[in-house]
């Protein structure tokens, strides 16, 4: 048995002439918002800045792409990181040293009172990682 494999699978079809579905939809409803648009200022001096905008921004999506992806995929990656939560992970601080060494010694104690993360929340990998250590240590001084 023979079975025909598709080819081009990632090329749309054409069902409106030279347009694929997509196309058409953005490039009708960027033509009927004119159109209200339009309706709305009652005036063509008046609408055709907006009307020009939209158009551009409909063609936009129906036709322009950026590295082979389309302007509606590029226009989502920008909002979903402008509003997105962010996450810095180092900030980097001057670093000022004490003038003297009783500053000194006060800034030592503040370093030493903060109390550092642990890398890992799994006790269990903590109680192994600790045994691997304290056996590793062991051995070595067993050696000498």
């Amino acid at each position: 048995m023979r079975f025909q494999v598709p080819q081009f699978i990632e090329v749309e079809d054409k069902i409106f002439g030279p347009l694929t579905l997509k196309q058409f939809i953005y490039l009708a409803g960027g033509g009927g918002l004119s159109f209200i648009v339009y309706v709305f200022l009652n005036s063509i001096k008046l609408a055709i800045v907006p009307i020009i905008l939209i158009m551009a921004v409909s063609f936009a999506f129906a036709f322009y792409k950026i590295n082979g992806k389309s302007f509606v995929n590029i226009v989502e990656a920008a909002f979903k990181y402008y509003l997105g939560g962010k996450l810095y992970i180092w900030k980097k601080e001057q670093n000022i040293r004490p003038q003297n060494t009783v500053d000194a010694m006060k800034d030592a104690k503040n370093y030493a009172s903060i109390m550092v993360p642990k890398i890992s929340d799994s006790k269990l990998k903590d109680l192994s990682w600790s045994l691997d250590i304290k056996d590793s240590i062991y051995s070595n001084k067993k050696q000498r």
